[in-house]
């Protein structure tokens, strides 16, 4: 089995959480959205609603990661304001036979611009929910995004089954 590893970018209106690594930007475009709104993406690989999710290139940082992803992805401009959650994944057998686990790694970003919509081949859609109505998604991703809308100013340790408790 190969391992990798990649970051997960958050989005909320202030940015909430993405896949291996996710960005969510939260709320406050042009028709300054709720501050709990969170920017998700159509996947077109199985047409699921999901927080912005991408790969972290080699030499990239995390961070700069999940803004350039959510840029992609959704045309939406964000600002990282903190890493939200580390997880790892469950393993995944993609098409080709391989093997992968990931470490994620979730921001919360700051919406800055731009107008939602799909911004590549790998979302059909991309648009902002309300906190309080997201569509069907994993539960990574609901997780994800309830840590990056969490006011706690530390990461949360996720793991399949809980929190491994952080002290400040």
């Amino acid at each position: 089995m190969r391992a990798a590893s990649a970051p997960t970018v958050g989005s909320n209106r202030h940015l909430g959480s993405l896949e291996p690594w996710s960005a969510l930007p939260a709320a406050s475009d042009a028709n300054a959205r709720a501050s709990e709104d969170v920017l998700l993406v159509r996947r077109s690989d199985d047409g699921l609603w999901a927080p912005v999710t991408g790969i972290v290139d080699p030499g990239e940082h995390p961070a700069v990661a999940a803004v350039r992803e959510a840029r992609e992805e959704t045309r939406v401009e964000c600002a990282v304001e903190r890493l939200a959650q580390v997880h790892v994944t469950d393993r995944v057998t993609h098409p080709n036979g391989d093997l992968a686990q990931y470490t994620g790694l979730v921001f919360r970003c700051r919406y800055v611009g731009g107008s939602p919509g799909a911004g590549d081949d790998e979302a059909l859609d991309a648009r902002w929910w309300q906190a309080s109505t997201l569509p069907p998604m994993r539960e990574l991703h609901r997780g994800a995004i309830r840590a990056a809308l969490s006011g706690h100013p530390l990461c949360e340790l996720a793991t399949g089954d809980g929190v491994i408790p952080v002290s400040g």
